[in-house]
């Protein structure tokens, strides 16, 4: 045998005994199949839209001023509780006290005059009934009546008038309540033109709130009355509030929203949401999140909806067996290496969770999804040491 050949029977035997080396020292990629399993329950289950709004009291009053004066003495203030009819403010009543006192001496004038040229009309008309007076007479007589009694029911009118502002002055509460709001101090003068002047808002029970809604138009139809509605509030991150849609308004509001590519008119509509306050928790004015429930159940058996979407795939899950069905909705079990399905009949879904109305009992396990990933096994219990004269794995890298 020659040289040659001699050298290349060594190098292959020494390529061939490291081609066997590397491959029992390598590391085979698996791949290791997890199913993702859920049980039946019951629990509720809804469709929503988000919507924000702000927290106002059920009734809320603006108390204010028909006279123009100067505020005298405030009874009350912010937080303070009142009653119907009670008194919250006075207002300087000196000048009004004087313009009642003319007006009524005025109407006293005018009054005695009245009174006089009716007696003298009555008496004149009997005499012209009677030829014993001229028609000229008779004709004066009657319009000094008339007169006479235009001036007495204008000065009665201005009486009345002056009465009434007289009574402005003393500022009473409209109904029960709490104020939430003053808007003027004492000494400060209040000017009535053609406004009124605001000095306090009072709100009716705080432990009966509501949310006005913006709810936009996409979303205004499937709104309705009664619909179930749940808020949060900044204030208390971690409660949540519950409501009831009381109404829905007719009028919309246009506004132009603007981002960074366009500038698009939205339209929305005003949604009044009732809720119970029994912890006074929620303030006049907050900002509340909601989510109303345009469709809702509760206390039903709900499954993942990814379960409705699940289909065991035997070519990946090697030695499990399945058994089929024919059904439009089905789930799929997991026994003894044995996939199952089990039709189903569905309602409600909020692409999350779908309700299940038949076909499943609550505790029930089924298969939702299913996981697989490839995991490396040392092969025939070789070293995990690698020599770094050997060829290397495809793809590995040496240890720095």
């Amino acid at each position: 045998m020659s040289k040659n050949k001699k050298i290349i029977i060594l190098l292959s035997a020494l390529a061939l005994a490291g081609l066997l080396w590397w491959m029992f020292s390598s590391k085979e990629e698996e791949s290791k199949v997890e199913f993702i399993t859920s049980k039946v329950v019951r629990g509720e289950i809804g469709s929503s839209i988000t919507a924000t709004g702000t927290i106002e009291p059920v009734t809320e009053v603006e108390v204010g001023t028909q006279v123009s004066g100067i505020i005298d003495r405030l009874y009350v203030d912010y937080n303070s509780v009142v009653k119907k009819g009670e008194l919250i403010a006075e207002m300087d009543k000196i000048t009004l006290q004087s313009e009642l006192q003319s007006a009524r001496a005025q109407y006293n004038g005018n009054k005695a005059e009245y009174e006089y040229q009716k007696k003298l009309y009555d008496r004149n008309t009997i005499l012209h009934e009677k030829e014993l007076i001229s028609e000229t007479d008779y004709e004066q007589s009657a319009y000094n009546y008339q007169r006479a009694k235009s001036a007495y029911e204008q000065s009665s009118a201005a009486l009345a008038k002056a009465e009434r502002n007289l009574s402005y002055a003393t500022i009473t509460s409209p109904i029960d309540g709490v104020v939430t709001s003053r808007s003027v101090e004492e000494g400060q003068t209040v000017a009535s033109g053609f406004e009124t002047p605001t000095l306090f808002t009072i709100a009716a029970d705080l432990t009966k709130m509501q949310v006005v809604a913006d709810v936009d138009e996409a979303d205004i139809a499937n709104v309705k009355d009664g619909d179930y509605v749940v808020f949060t509030v900044d204030a208390y991150p971690n409660d949540e509030f519950i409501g009831t849609v009381k109404q829905v308004r007719l009028g919309s509001t246009i506004s132009d929203k603007t981002t960074t590519a366009s500038t698009n008119t939205v339209v929305t509509y005003e949604v009044v949401i009732a809720a119970e306050n029994p912890e006074l928790k929620l303030k006049p004015r907050l900002t509340a999140n909601a989510s109303i429930y345009t469709m809702f159940k509760g206390n039903v058996l709900i499954i993942p909806a990814s379960a409705l979407h699940f289909t065991p795939n035997l070519e990946v899950a090697q030695g499990y067996t399945m058994v089929d069905c024919q059904a439009p909705q089905k789930v799929w079990t997991l026994k003894d290496n044995v996939f199952t399905a089990v039709p189903v009949e569905v309602g409600l879904s909020d692409g999350i969770n779908t309700e299940i109305l038949s076909g499943l009992n609550e505790g029930d396990e089924i298969v939702t999804d299913m996981n697989f990933t490839e995991v490396s096994v040392p092969q025939m219990g070789a070293s995990q040491e690698r020599s770094p004269f050997m060829p290397q794995h495809p793809g590995s890298k040496k240890k720095k």
